[in-house]
C-alpha cells in the first residue's frame, strides 16, 4: 500500500513538474532567440546608420573600421553592400569569388528593396548554426546600400542547454522532496492499515488476542481499528460462550443419557413380552439421541476451532476404515471392496478423513441390500485426490441429492435411529480441509459420493489392491435401512 500511494503522489507531482517545466523551459527558449535577434538588429541598425553617415561623407575608411570592431565584438561576420549588391566593407574578409553574388541573397535583396524592418534568416554553414539579420542602408527615403550580420547561435542554444539542465536538476529535486514527504505520508496513512490487515489474518486464523493499533494514522483509519477491534472482542466472547456451551452439554447431556441407557438395559430381563417391543424402541431412541448429541458437539466443536488442513496418508485410512468395517458388512451379507491404486498424501484437517469416511461407509451400508456390493476407490487426477464410495442401493433423486447435506434432513422412508446430521457433517470437515464432496447417481443404480482433496505429494504407483474380509469382529455399529442424511 506505501508504494502504491508514493507511486500515486510522484505520479501526481511528474505531471504537475512536466507541465510547468516544459512550457518554462519552451518560453525561455524563444526569449532567448529574440533577445538574440534584437540584440542582432540592433547592432546591424547602428552600423547601418553609420554607413549612411559614411556614404553621405565620402569616409567611407571609418565605415571598414566600425565594421571589423562589431565583428570582433559579436563574434560573427558583418558586411556592407551599396545599392547595386557591391560590397563596401566586410569583416572577415571575403573572396572574390563570395562577393560577386552577394546582391542575390534573400535577406540581402529584401534590404536593398527598403523593406520596413530587419530580414532575419537561419542558416547551417559548416555544421554550425547562424542567425543572419539584414537592414537597409537610408538615406532619407532613399537606400543607398545594406547591412548584413551573421552571429553563430552556439551561445543561445549553450543558454537554453543550460536553462534546460537547470529546470531538470531542480525538477529532479523537487521529485526527490516529494517521495520523502509521500514516504512519510504513505506510512502514516499505511502503517495502521497494515496493522489492521494484520489483525485481521490473526482474527481469520483463530487468535483474538491481538488488537489493533489505534494510536496512529487518519482519524477515519483509528474509528475502523476501534471498530474492528470491538467486533473482535465480540466475536471473542460469543465463541467463548459457545465454547463454554459446548462442554458443558456434553458433561450434562452424556451423563444423563448413558444413565437412562443403564437403567433401560437393567430392565429388559424383567419385561414382560408384550412390552419388550416398546422397550426395544426405547432404547433405539435413547441410542439415536446419543448419535446426534455427538454429531451435534462435533460440529460446534470443528466450527468453534481454527482447523488447519495436514498432510494425511489417505491410503492409510482408508486401509484402516476398510479393516474396521469390513466384518459388519460382512455380517449384513454386504461385500466391501478397496479399488484403485494408492493415491499417498492429501490435505485433511487432522480425524477428518476418518469421519468422514465412517458416515459415507454407514450410509452405503445402510442403502446397501443384501447380497449387494459397496466400493470404495481411489483416484489421482491432475491437481485433486478422489475417493468414491458406492453402493447398489436404491439412490436418491436430483432434488434428494439437492437436500442431502441439509441438518437433520433425512431421506423418506428412512429408519428409526439415524439423525440427519452424518452428510452434513461429511460436508463441513471436507469443506475445512479444502475440498468438496459430492453425491452422483451411480451407473446401474445406487448412488456414489465423491471426496476431493488436495495433493500432498506424488502419488506412488501401486497395482490394483483388493482386500480379504477380515474374521473380526466389528467396532463401528450401524443399522441397516435406508440411506440416512
Amino acid at each position: 500500500m506505501t508504494r502504491r500511494l508514493m507511486l500515486s503522489y510522484l505520479t501526481l507531482a511528474v505531471f504537475v513538474l512536466v507541465c510547468l517545466e516544459i512550457p518554462l523551459g519552451y518560453v525561455y527558449s524563444r526569449a532567448e532567440r529574440e533577445r538574440a535577434v534584437n540584440a542582432a538588429t540592433e547592432e546591424a541598425e547602428s552600423i547601418a546608420a553609420h554607413a549612411a553617415l559614411s556614404l553621405s561623407s565620402g569616409r567611407s575608411g571609418e565605415l571598414a573600421e566600425r565594421v571589423a570592431d562589431c565583428a570582433e565584438r559579436i563574434g560573427g561576420r558583418v558586411l556592407v553592400v551599396d545599392g547595386k549588391g557591391t560590397l563596401l566593407a566586410s569583416s572577415p574578409s571575403l573572396g572574390p569569388g563570395r562577393r560577386a553574388g552577394l546582391a542575390r541573397r534573400p535577406e540581402i535583396r529584401a534590404a536593398l528593396r527598403g523593406g520596413d524592418g530587419a530580414t532575419v534568416r537561419t542558416s547551417t554553414v559548416g555544421g554550425v548554426q547562424w542567425l543572419s539579420v539584414a537592414v537597409p542602408v537610408r538615406h532619407g527615403d532613399t537606400v543607398d546600400g545594406a547591412v548584413r550580420l551573421a552571429v553563430p547561435t552556439d551561445a543561445i542554444a549553450k543558454n537554453v542547454l543550460q536553462v534546460w539542465l537547470l529546470l531538470g536538476l531542480g525538477g529532479l529535486a523537487v521529485l526527490v522532496t516529494a517521495a520523502m514527504a509521500a514516504f512519510a505520508l504513505a506510512r502514516w496513512i499505511g502503517r495502521p492499515i497494515l496493522e489492521l490487515e494484520r489483525a485481521a489474518h490473526t482474527l481469520a486464523g483463530g487468535s483474538l488476542s491481538t488488537p489493533a493499533s489505534v494510536t496512529s494514522g487518519p482519524p477515519e483509519v483509528r474509528s475502523l481499528a476501534t471498530t474492528f477491534n470491538r467486533t473482535a472482542a465480540l466475536l471473542e466472547h460469543l465463541l467463548a460462550s459457545q465454547s463454554a456451551f459446548a462442554g458443558e452439554a456434553s458433561h450434562q447431556l452424556k451423563t444423563p443419557l448413558a444413565a437412562l441407557r443403564l437403567h433401560l438395559d437393567n430392565m429388559e430381563p424383567g419385561t414382560l413380552p408384550h412390552l419388550r417391543a416398546g422397550l426395544n424402541a426405547a432404547m433405539t431412541e435413547t441410542e439415536r439421541l446419543g448419535r446426534m448429541v455427538e454429531g451435534l458437539l462435533a460440529l460446534a466443536r470443528m466450527e468453534e476451532a481454527a482447523l488447519t488442513p495436514e498432510p494425511v496418508d489417505v491410503d492409510r485410512v482408508v486401509k484402516q476404515r476398510i479393516h474396521t468395517w469390513s466384518p459388519l458388512c460382512e455380517r449384513e451379507g454386504v461385500r466391501l471392496v478397496l479399488v484403485g491404486k494408492q493415491i499417498g498424501t492429501a490435505f485433511a484437517v487432522p480425524g477428518a478423513l476418518e469421519q468422514i469416511l465412517d458416515n459415507l461407509l454407514s450410509n452405503a451400508l445402510r442403502a446397501a441390500p443384501t447380497g449387494s456390493m459397496v466400493t470404495v476407490s481411489r483416484r489421482h487426477l491432475a491437481g485433486r485426490v478422489e475417493l468414491h464410495v458406492q453402493d447398489q442401493g436404491p439412490g436418491m433423486t436430483a432434488e434428494q441429492r439437492g437436500r442431502a447435506f441439509d441438518r437433520f434432513w433425512r431421506a423418506p422412508g428412512a429408519p428409526k435411529g439415524g439423525t440427519g446430521l452424518g452428510l452434513s457433517l461429511v460436508q463441513r470437515l471436507t469443506l475445512v480441509s479444502g475440498g468438496e464432496v459430492a453425491l452422483l447417481p451411480a451407473p446401474g443404480g445406487g448412488l456414489r459420493a465423491v471426496v476431493r482433496l488436495r495433493p500432498a505429494m506424488p502419488r506412488r504407483p501401486v497395482g490394483r489392491l483388493r482386500l480379504p474380509h477380515p474374521r473380526r469382529r466389528p467396532v463401528v455399529g450401524a443399522g441397516r435401512g435406508t440411506r440416512d442424511g
